[in-house]
């Protein structure tokens, strides 16, 4: 991915949202969220549509913030167990987990890792 991602800010956002404070929608607060929303593969109108309201804007920060989430989790488990199967040399096996991976991933970030990885087989 060519642009820079900074998903800390997200994580801290939805956090403080969650810890009961308001998410004001600053400038800088709708970019980030735009930007964000972009990196994790949620349609450009929807994003647009969402960070013009507090409680659609908060709609949205959760689900940027549980893509990234799962995204993350479901990738490191993944390529853990493809590594494993492929020490043991099941490389067949550990393919297998990463094409299903890339069936089900939407994160642009982790779909090219996750291909990386694919790759690292050959």
């Amino acid at each position: 991915m060519a642009e820079d991602i900074d998903w800390e800010l997200v994580r801290e956002l939805a956090a403080r949202v969650e810890a009961g404070e308001a998410l004001v929608l600053t400038p800088d607060v709708r970019g980030l969220l735009l930007r964000s929303a972009h990196q994790v593969a949620i349609a450009e109108p929807d994003a647009q549509a969402a960070v013009h309201d507090e409680g659609t804007a908060t709609a949205l920060l959760r689900e940027v913030r549980t893509r990234i989430r799962e995204g993350s989790l479901r990738l490191g488990l993944t390529e853990m167990r493809a590594r494993d199967l492929a020490r043991a040399g099941d490389t067949a096996g550990a393919r297998k987990l990463l094409e299903d991976l890339l069936a089900v991933e939407v994160v642009p970030l982790y779909l090219e890792e996750a291909k990386l990885a694919l790759e690292e087989l050959d």
